[in-house]
């Protein structure tokens, strides 16, 4: 999960902050908090084979609500999987909406925390642990909610679809299974992207909607030569021609781009940027071909990955012994391709830039694949809008790109129209999704069950 409102935040300040809250003031809100404490406990991390345990704690969860037994089930994938639970709705027939999350956590280390990440603690306001907000507040605010709606016997339209992967941090092999055994769904809403934003005084500020995601690349640039000793070098050096080349690609700024999204969400967020980096949103809004403006806003990091595919050197390796010739050197490029870009096209320019037929450039496959953008979809607007209005009235919503990647990708590289309608409301500077003492408000359960309820009555 990413929420990308730094800007608006710093622009909203008001002094007055409210009052940490230590415990949801819900029962619904009180059984999302119990799900996520319990589910940090659960390491499901790469390799720790805890993703079915989680999930079959899900599944007793679910089946106590009222879910029958036979509509909750794991698809068990080495050692990881997927959980699916099926809400059964009037029309059978109709294509289902699912509601998407993920289970497992990136790796954490205990020596490193302040608390450690896989024992839940409530202090100051705040849930901590591995995967409190990325992604089990997600999943554990979605499973609470279709709980709530169970026992109130309420039944939608046509049948919801909770899908909760188990390697979503990872490969995307269970998000890749579950979302062609999905693949005629209607829509999919998801727990892991988009959200709100909140003022230094913890009032919300800003929604965001996410409809599309950059399309992730790693590309491998490996150079060979027979070394020898240092002492005799000659014209060539493995570790000097890649790094020449690298240089090459740093430098390398990819020609400005624009879709529906980033337009909408850049003339949006220019309302709340004074000076000239909220002038040059604007700009680049009305004119996608204003380069000057494009700069501009490429020189502020929270934005430039909203204009154009970035490609970035993240790793060098070469050489063998300190007193011998390097006889290998190999680089990681990492690029955030604009969706509607195809990876052929950036490996293309990758080689063109590398210039040295010697230098192989090879894209490594690590499950991601190239997905467009989502239309942006009246009915959704509506529903995310009206949810956000009972969250904060006159709460301004933006449609969103995501820099980085999600499940949405796989259903997206289906056809099958995807948003991140994330529940989560917090500060920009309270948001260490990956990092240390990742955190999630307490405060943001009780209308977080609020938010979701209203979208699934209005999008099931």
């Amino acid at each position: 999960m990413r929420i990308m409102f730094a800007a608006l935040a710093a622009s909203a300040l008001i002094p007055t902050a409210l009052p940490a809250q230590d415990a949801p003031g819900t029962p619904a809100g009180a059984e999302a908090l119990a799900l996520l404490t319990k589910g940090i406990a659960f390491r499901t991390v790469e390799g720790q084979g805890q993703v079915p345990a989680y999930a079959a704690y899900l599944k007793q969860q679910l089946v106590s609500a009222g879910f029958a037994d036979a509509d909750v089930s794991f698809v068990a994938m080495g050692d990881t999987g997927y959980l699916t639970a099926r809400y059964p709705g009037r029309d059978r027939k109709a294509r289902p909406t699912v509601v998407l999350g993920h289970m497992d956590v990136v790796q954490a280390d205990p020596k490193d925390w302040t608390r450690d990440p896989f024992t839940p603690v409530i202090e100051g306001g705040y849930v901590f642990g591995r995967g409190s907000l990325d992604n089990k507040a997600g999943v554990s605010m979605v499973v609470a909610t279709l709980m709530k709606l169970k026992r109130e016997k309420w039944v939608p339209q046509r049948d919801l679809v909770l899908v909760l992967t188990g390697d979503e941090e990872t490969t995307m092999k269970t998000t890749k299974a579950a979302a062609a055994a999905f693949k005629g769904a209607g829509l999919v809403l998801n727990a892991d992207a988009g959200g709100g934003a909140l003022g230094e005084d913890g009032r919300p500020i800003a929604y965001g909607l996410q409809a599309a995601e950059k399309v992730y690349g790693d590309w491998h640039l490996t150079i060979t030569d027979p070394g020898g000793h240092s002492s005799r070098p000659g014209p060539r050096n493995a570790i000097a021609s890649l790094a020449a080349a690298i240089t090459r690609i740093a430098a390398y700024r990819f020609a400005p781009q624009q879709n529906e999204i980033t337009k909408a969400s850049l003339a949006g967020t220019a309302a709340g940027i004074a000076g000239p980096l909220g002038a040059a949103m604007k700009a680049f809004a009305a004119d996608p071909g204003d380069t000057a403006a494009a700069d501009l806003i490429s020189a502020d990091p929270r934005y430039v990955g909203q204009i154009r595919t970035t490609c970035v050197p993240t790793m060098f390796n070469g050489g063998h012994a300190p007193n011998a010739l390097p006889q290998r050197a190999m680089a990681n490029v990492n690029c955030r391709i604009f969706p509607g870009t195809p990876r052929a096209a950036i490996e293309k320019t990758l080689v063109e830039l590398v210039a040295d037929p010697t230098i192989t450039v090879e894209l490594f496959d690590n499950g991601t694949i190239e997905a467009g953008a989502s239309p942006l979809d009246p009915r959704v607007m509506t529903a995310v809008k009206a949810a956000a209005a009972k969250r904060a009235p006159g709460l301004q919503v933006l449609p969103l790109q995501e820099p980085g990647a999600t499940d949405s990708m796989h259903f997206r590289a289906l056809g099958i129209p995807s948003f991140g309608v994330g529940g989560v409301f917090m500060k920009p500077g309270d948001i260490f999704a990956h990092g240390l003492n990742e955190r999630v408000p307490v405060a943001t359960f009780d209308p977080g069950i609020v938010w979701w309820e209203g979208l699934l009555k209005a999008l099931g």
